[in-house]
């Protein structure tokens, strides 16, 4: 009896840890990119609850995040959207930053807005890297993006979820740095 009871019990550990596993084959679930950022973070254990020295350094962060999840989710439209809440974030004096970030709002095409991403990381990296005031973030980096030449982003949480892919290769990457205070 008792060993019916253990091999039972392991066939449902077995059977729940296979369902938990990579969700390549999952649509997108219509969620915006605020309810889906909402929802990772209750799901993922590894949230990074980062702050920052300033409110706007705090908003381009939210916004980049926003971005990052819906390109994330493969979702164009969502990826607009937050895109427009970053432009309006952004400051006069962060010029690149902000044509990066316009131009990302103008085109439609998820590859091309995840190349952008690509530039966009760069110029606000160093942003959040000053400007962290408690907490950590992560700085993730994809090999196989943009024809093998590799894309960094930069991410609330440890656990990988590839803007550059998506569903495609969900976890493909690595934390090449924890930034913190």
């Amino acid at each position: 009896m008792k060993r019916n009871i253990t091999l039972t019990i392991a066939i449902m550990t077995l059977i729940s840890v296979a369902s938990c596993g990579d969700r390549k084959n999952q649509q997108h679930t219509g969620k915006s990119a605020s309810e889906e950022m909402n929802v990772q973070q209750e799901k993922a254990p590894e949230i990074a609850q980062a702050t920052f020295s300033d409110e706007m350094t705090g908003k381009v962060f939210l916004n980049y995040q926003q971005i990052r999840i819906a390109l994330v989710s493969s979702n164009a439209e969502e990826a607009t959207k937050a895109i427009g809440n970053l432009v309006q974030s952004v400051p006069g004096e962060k010029e690149e930053m902000k044509s990066i970030a316009t131009a990302m709002a103008e085109v439609k095409d998820l590859e091309k807005q995840r190349a952008l991403f690509s530039q966009l990381t760069e110029e606000v990296e160093p942003l959040f890297k000053e400007a962290i005031a408690e907490g950590a973030i992560y700085k993730q980096f994809c090999p196989m993006a943009f024809e093998g030449n590799g894309g960094y982003w930069i991410s609330d949480m440890e656990e990988i979820r590839n803007p550059y892919y998506g569903d495609k290769m969900l976890k493909c990457g690595k934390v090449t740095e924890t930034i913190k205070k």
